[in-house]
């Protein structure tokens, strides 16, 4: 077949300013362990909107295409092309990829932490008007590195699963892991009723927790984490001393044993701190965002609680996201997660709704007008 030679992009050029639908130039030749690929289906996440807002931003990346959750369909494969556990790719594999990494640095090689990769690359970091051009998820074409971490996608998991399984999921499910696993019995506090947060209800349900309270806004979010697992919502309109208050009382005045930090917000430390079980744990995903609000240290010691922190995930927890999607296709009704398709004219729209928390995970097609 004839390959592109442009695609059409959403491009981000401003932070706060409507994407712009530009046509990019794509390689003319797929280098050894390349792909090219025909887009499917991406996914938002929060990260876009905070790159969009500005909150997450550093000189030089503009302009760039926003999407790091994504599926798509190999159009060609350069030489030796194949996933990250050695599967050969060629036109037709459906496969999903994410952040690539260099597999030579101390990160990679020494702690063997791909998270850690001191030349860790997203296709959102890739500026829109330097070759390759468009490597992220709202192009309607992408130019998969060779070191690129791709997986072959089994047809048992729907692409919206798929590609929020190659940052949301794979982020929640790399955070249990290194909290040490849900206890059966054990009450879960998740902050943030987000995608993320949603998804980490159905996890710590799912892993056996007797209680799942999750805390966040608005009530919209809340009432979805209910279908999602949760047994007791808190809502954040309370203020922090009522939320604290409210967990408590939910818990007997014993507060809980896992805190699960989704969301990110200032007040989420002492928060945790003062909700934790005394010997509990303290999960923190999501505090990318601005400086925390202080705590005292004692409140740690008092309780000897554990905190962890966890970034992201590598291709592992990626792998881990897309069997467990396998594995609890029908545990719930993931689709609810997602709203209905729309094409590259309407990824503006569907970062002001996710801005403003009225829509909980976009999806576009680029297929669509």
């Amino acid at each position: 077949m004839t390959l592109p030679t442009s695609s059409r992009a959403a491009v981000l050029v401003a932070h706060g300013a409507p994407l712009e639908l530009q046509d990019l130039p794509l390689p003319t030749e797929v280098e050894p362990g390349a792909v090219l690929v025909r887009q499917l289906c991406s996914t938002l996440c929060g990260t876009d909107i905070e790159i969009w807002e500005g909150r997450m931003s550093f000189p030089g990346m503009l302009p760039m295409v926003l999407g790091h959750e994504m599926v798509g369909e190999v159009i060609a494969a350069g030489a030796g092309a194949h996933d990250a556990i050695g599967r050969p790719l060629e036109v037709g594999s459906r496969i999903g990829w994410s952040e690539s990494v260099c597999g030579e640095c101390y990160g990679c090689t020494v702690l063997r932490e791909p998270v850690f990769c001191q030349r860790r690359g997203y296709g959102f970091m890739q500026r829109s008007d330097v070759p390759p051009y468009a490597t992220a998820g709202l192009s309607e074409y992408a130019y998969v590195t060779p070191g690129a971490q791709k997986l072959l996608l089994p047809d048992a998991v729907k692409d919206t699963w798929a590609a929020m399984a190659g940052c949301a999921a794979k982020t929640v499910l790399r955070g249990f892991d290194r909290a040490g696993g849900i206890r059966v019995g054990d009450t879960v506090v998740v902050q943030g009723a987000g995608a993320l947060g949603v998804f980490a209800t159905a996890v710590a349900k799912i892993s056996g927790a007797a209680t799942v309270i999750t805390v966040g806004c608005p009530d919209s979010r809340l009432d979805i984490a209910q279908r999602f697992g949760a047994d007791e919502t808190v809502s954040i309109s309370l203020g922090s001393e009522g939320v604290v208050q409210r967990v408590l009382e939910l818990t007997g005045g014993v507060g809980a044993d896992f805190i699960i930090d989704v969301a990110g917000a200032p007040s989420v430390g002492p928060e945790a701190i003062a909700m934790a079980a005394a010997r509990g744990t303290f999960v923190v995903i999501g505090s990318t965002g601005p400086v925390g609000e202080p705590f005292p240290l004692s409140g740690i010691m008092g309780k000897e609680l554990t905190v962890v922190g966890s970034i992201n995930g590598d291709v592992s927890d990626y792998a881990h996201a897309i069997d467990f999607f396998a594995a609890f296709a029908d545990r719930y009704d993931w689709d609810a997660l997602f709203s209905d398709p729309v094409g590259l004219s309407g990824a503006s729209d569907c970062i002001a709704h996710m801005h403003e928390q009225t829509e909980l995970k976009a999806v576009i097609d680029p297929r669509l007008a």
